[in-house]
């Protein structure tokens, strides 16, 4: 499609959703009409260009409203935030969720990842498209975060407001009626359904879950809620961080970097302001653990968050929020609006004389920004690309400053810490792998959902809560930047030191079963067409690298011969080893993973 900036002109709708984030323009150089002041100064410039971390909120408002991001409505949102067209088009083209070419303005998402293929994703998308009317784009969807409930689908029909429906388990003829009319599907489960261990005594994190109200911050406080904030404000910010490193805790996205001392880094810089970010963008396919804390227990992490905040000298948070979470997005909005009036966020915190508040930003389909600075670049309205350490966040992160960054599930840790104490939190678990940890278990069980256990359980233990089916084939430990593991190894601790010495890792919390039924060769080319898609393209080996490892898979299923399969094997190994040494960040390091230890570990193509 052709786009001439300048040429093209704003719709009212469009140019009534930038508005309505914006406020209305004050000059012809924004898009007012022309008075003669216009004519003798301009107005705008640097004080606009400040603005350009609403350019991924503009884009949102226009796509919400529309459907679709046409070359006016994007020419209007450049000149208000005096943004650079070429860029703006670039930001806006980087994310799934974004159109630049016309589509209609309900659009339905169906999931094709893991779990949802393996749930006959293939078969519910012909249905779909055979019982389709016109005013309805269909687009093939990578993970939704629905995975305890595969196969999965989201409706999102432009408007003021915007509406969105999901069907999960979808079928054939709930999706249809919900993108026929959205207001008229029925509604979502409850989120302790995700939880099959809801009500359990034992239950740390999840304790509250299917427990209280989520709307309700009475409900909340009455389950112990702010009982740990108080507490921080009584130890004061550096015995806080002190806890917290003492506790053992590690980042639960993954890396598994040490809490408190990310905390104390950025604590310790001279340079200010300080920020904190809440990375809730789990696009990890078979990940949903944070989603279920967001819809069943938003408070938590309004809690946790202002905690960290005041630990690490930030005044100012941001919550990047998954754009396909409508209901997580629904109650944290709502959590944040009741917080603040009831003093729990604003410019006096429970009366501490501690200033604080927390901004949403929603992602809008990037598996990159999970990155922590790809999601910094992405919150600034620029392309969420990684960027080069050092300089690392903790110095030097969002807007150029000291920044800490953790996902949810590593913040609601925080609050059995301080108000347990350090000492017994470090005694759940084991001494290198501290504390509870959530796992995200779909696939062939029984019992699909969010299962929390302390650190040293073994694969088995969780399969067997879980109701594992029989006939198990293999298990995908972490997700797609994970590995597979054999059915005769469920003995395999899930701690971060049990994991690596077998072999595998524990992730971001993903346990997919799958049988014999699930064709092995059709999920390993889902998976490097999800990296593929994924590579945000900015280094050669990962831009490179996840296309020729999808073209060799590609080759491989179609059964060519011995001698061509143990020349694409090879040519998979020499790639995958370039990838994992020498891409950017995590993406392209960890594309190969899963491939590799199916290849390895599964015999895959003998």
């Amino acid at each position: 499609m052709d786009l001439h900036f300048g040429d093209s002109k704003p719709t009212d709708d469009e140019r009534a959703a930038v508005d309505a984030l914006l406020g209305p323009p004050e000059s012809s150089w924004e898009g007012a009409d022309r008075s003669d002041a216009d004519l003798r100064w301009a107005r705008g410039g640097r004080a606009a260009r400040d603005r350009r971390d609403l350019l991924l909120p503009g884009l949102h408002a226009i796509n919400d409203r529309v459907g679709w991001i046409s070359a006016g409505a994007l020419d209007y949102l450049c000149r208000r935030l005096t943004v650079p067209p070429a860029e703006a088009y670039g930001v806006a083209t980087f994310y799934a969720m974004f159109s630049v070419r016309p589509r209609p303005s309900t659009v339905l998402h169906v999931c094709t990842d893991l779990a949802c293929t393996a749930a006959g994703a293939a078969d519910l998308c012909a249905g779909i498209e055979a019982r389709l009317g016109p005013g309805i784009h269909l687009e093939r969807s990578p993970c939704l975060g629905l995975c305890e409930r595969a196969p999965a689908a989201l409706t999102v029909r432009a408007g003021d407001p915007v509406r969105t429906a999901v069907s999960a388990p979808a079928t054939v003829r709930d999706t249809v009626l919900a993108a026929t009319a959205p207001d008229s599907a029925p509604e979502e489960p409850p989120p302790a359904t995700a939880v099959p261990q809801a009500g359990n005594p034992g239950l740390t994190l999840l304790a509250r879950v299917g427990v209280v109200d989520p709307e309700s911050l009475d409900d909340y406080r009455t389950h112990g809620g702010y009982r740990a904030l108080r507490r921080a404000f009584d130890l004061g910010p550096a015995a806080v961080i002190r806890e917290v490193t003492d506790s053992g805790l590690v980042g639960r996205g993954g890396a598994a970097f040490p809490t408190g001392r990310k905390w104390q880094a950025t604590a310790s810089q001279p340079d200010h302001p300080h920020y904190l970010v809440c990375n809730a963008d789990e696009s990890e396919p078979g990940t949903f653990k944070d989603r279920v804390i967001m819809e069943g227990d938003p408070y938590s992490l309004v809690e946790a968050m202002t905690i960290a905040g005041y630990a690490t000298g930030a005044h100012h948070g941001y919550l990047y929020l998954r754009g396909e979470y409508p209901r997580a997005l629904a109650r944290m909005e709502h959590a944040l609006t009741q917080a603040r009036a009831r003093g729990l966020l604003g410019p006096d915190v429970l009366g501490q004389g501690y200033a604080f508040d927390i901004e949403i930003r929603r992602g809008a389909g990037a598996y990159i920004c999970g990155e922590e600075t790809a999601l910094f670049n992405s919150i600034e309205g620029y392309r969420g690309e990684p960027r080069s350490k050092p300089p690392f966040p903790v110095e030097k992160g969002l807007f150029g400053k000291p920044t800490v960054e953790n996902n949810v599930e590593t913040l609601v840790n925080v609050l059995p810490i301080l108000t347990g104490g350090a000492q017994a939190y470090a005694a759940v678990g084991t001494e290198a792998s501290t504390g509870p940890k959530l796992y995200c278990v779909s696939g062939s069980v029984e019992r699909p959902g969010v299962y929390e256990f302390p650190f040293g359980v073994t694969l088995g233990d969780v399969l067997r809560e879980a109701g594992v089916r029989d006939g198990l084939r293999a298990v995908l430990l972490g997700g797609a930047a994970g590995g597979f593991v054999r059915a005769d190894e469920l003995d395999i601790p899930l701690t971060f030191e049990g994991t690596r010495a077998a072999g595998a890792t524990v992730g971001s919390g993903v346990v997919m079963a799958f049988d014999s039924t699930v064709p092995l060769p059709r999920l390993l080319l889902r998976i490097a067409e999800f990296f593929r898609d994924e590579s945000c393209g900015q280094c050669v080996p990962c831009r490179v690298g996840t296309v020729r490892q999808e073209e060799a898979l590609r080759r491989l299923g179609e059964g060519r011969g011995a001698a061509a399969a143990a020349d694409d094997i090879a040519l998979l190994r020499e790639v995958g080893r370039a990838m994992r040494d020498a891409s950017i960040c995590g993406l392209g390091q960890t594309a190969w993973n899963a491939v590799e230890s199916a290849i390895d570990r599964l015999g895959a193509y003998e």
